[in-house]
């Protein structure tokens, strides 16, 4: 049983780890959904750009979902914030970074195909205009309490946000 413990606290470490793709490098990632029966879930993470020239990423691919985009929130006043996708996707300018953070910009899971469960691991591919793809092992983080940015510091259910689609039901 110990050699099995060792096992899983070097497999933890290797997870922790920084993701690298050219000059991108993706940090401090995990993923979360707001209960568990939700729908959607939502990825979190620090993209550092240390190269030269400017990059974007620009899609993101999973197989724990049925459609994967990036998504940030709109406040469209009184008290509403709206959920949508950016086409465009998100600038990481040289040698500075972009946060993707709970209540901000972060890559959106719909129609999850199972259960995120805390400590699992989510596979997303990332997919940068310069730096190409980079598959990230995100691991599955119900608990944690940063970057909550929306509600004054409340948190919030994606599950009934509005994601920009008539009758969606997430």
């Amino acid at each position: 049983m110990t050699l099995f413990k060792s096992l899983l606290s070097v497999a933890a470490l290797c997870v922790a780890l920084p993701a690298f793709a050219g000059d991108i490098e993706v940090k401090d990632a995990y993923a979360r959904t707001s209960s568990m029966m939700s729908k959607s879930g939502a990825a979190f993470m620090v993209i550092e750009n240390h190269g030269d020239a400017d990059d974007r990423l620009v899609s993101a691919a999973s197989d724990v979902a049925q459609k994967v985009e990036l998504h940030t929130h709109k406040d469209m006043g009184d008290g509403v914030m709206k959920m949508m996708k950016v086409e465009e996707g998100f600038a990481v300018p040289a040698h500075s970074e972009h946060a993707l953070a709970r209540g901000g910009d972060h890559v959106m899971l719909l129609g999850l195909t199972r259960e995120l469960k805390q400590g699992d691991m989510v596979s997303v591919t990332l997919t940068f205009e310069k730096a190409g793809e980079m598959t990230v092992e995100i691991p599955v983080d119900l608990e944690r309490q940063d970057g909550m940015q929306m509600g004054g510091g409340m948190g919030h259910d994606h599950s009934k946000m509005n994601h920009g689609q008539t009758g969606a039901s997430n």
